[in-house]
């Protein structure tokens, strides 16, 4: 089945998320729940995170990423 990094994860910063008051709404959340790791401003180890050159070896490392790379998720 396939998931959104935002049910995945359970950050809370989906429309009308637990986190959106404090972190706002994820960019991801509009159309990029399935690619986030290329969306600047995701979240990811409980803190926002910037472009994909800067998250990109962070984002290797993640659980989701990992999944949907290799078609798991």
């Amino acid at each position: 089945m396939a998931q959104n990094c935002w049910e995945f994860k359970k950050c809370g910063r989906q429309a009308g998320g637990a986190k959106v008051g404090e972190l706002g709404i994820c960019p991801a959340h509009s159309d990029h729940g399935r690619d986030c790791w290329a969306i600047a401003g995701t979240l990811c180890g409980g803190q926002v995170q910037g472009t994909y050159a800067e998250k990109e070896g962070n984002c290797q490392k993640c659980e989701f990423y990992q999944k949907v790379n290799r078609g798991y998720i």
